[in-house]
């Protein structure tokens, strides 16, 4: 222990389960300032307050996250934090996907002497991807409003949810995605699904927010997620969510859009 009831940077190293050179990076990096720095020696000294940062430092580490993303979430609030953990999140479950496929087509390459090289696929033309999630989107609309679908058709209705959404991915602009993630809610609604249509109403609303989309877009947003919220059986933030909408509905250019908005919500 040094003076001033500090800790070595050796000792603090071995509580924060860090190394000594990797300390040494992360002041560099503006990361992890020692609380004391001996002007002389240029010794580095942590307080013992520090060490539940270096503590998640490690594990952050750990989890391949980059070292302006620690440094971001060091810094930040709660909520914010969150987020930013949630993000790092779907990159590794995406890494996953992807390894886990490249692992089956291995697989299926020693069992099965598959061959390594296999003839490129056609690539479809733009114009009709756009056709095809415009299609699509519409299609699902037809379903949605049949009282009489069968359990195959609630299938082939989440499944066109989804490609139409899919396909606006490859093509389309943000707007296009914020309305196919809102379809892909709508429909998980409907099907009593909570969960899903929680997350994608959540992915609207941040698909809004991030490129500064408006007007019924932003209101609908709202509307999936009281929607959804509803759904889970959670009343208070259903009736949260549809308030904001109707406060958003004044805002809404178009007086048609707004009474399909003020009609929809009538419903949940």
């Amino acid at each position: 222990m040094s003076d001033g009831g500090l800790l070595s940077i050796g000792r603090f190293a071995r509580l924060a389960g860090l190394s000594i050179g990797a300390l040494r990076h992360y002041h560099e990096r503006g990361v992890l300032v020692p609380s004391h720095v001996d002007p002389q020696t240029a010794y580095r000294s942590y307080a013992r307050a520090q060490l539940d940062d270096a503590r998640l430092i490690a594990r952050l580490r750990e989890l391949e996250l980059p070292l302006p993303e620690v440094g971001a979430i060091l810094g930040a609030d709660a909520a914010e934090r969150r987020r930013l953990l949630a993000a790092h999140r779907s990159r590794l479950t995406a890494l996953i996907t992807r390894t886990q496929r490249q692992v089956h087509w291995l697989n299926q390459a020693i069992d099965h002497e598959e061959p390594l090289m296999t003839a490129p696929s056609a690539p479809v033309d733009v114009a009709d991807r756009r056709q095809l999630a415009v299609d699509l989107f519409n299609h699902v609309w037809t379903l949605l409003e049949r009282s009489d679908r069968a359990a195959l058709e609630d299938d082939e209705m989440l499944h066109a949810a989804h490609a139409s959404r899919h396909h606006w991915g490859e093509v389309g602009e943000p707007v296009n995605l914020v309305r196919g993630e809102w379809q892909c809610s709508r429909v998980y609604s409907v099907l009593g699904r909570s969960e899903p249509a929680m997350w994608h109403a959540r992915r609207c609303l941040a698909l809004c927010e991030e490129h500064g989309i408006g007007d019924f877009d932003i209101a609908f947003a709202h509307e999936a997620m009281a929607r959804a919220l509803r759904v889970a059986g959670d009343q208070p933030g259903a009736d949260m969510a549809a308030e904001r909408a109707r406060e958003l509905a004044a805002g809404i250019a178009d007086p048609g859009d707004r009474e399909l908005l003020l009609s929809d919500l009538a419903t949940i």
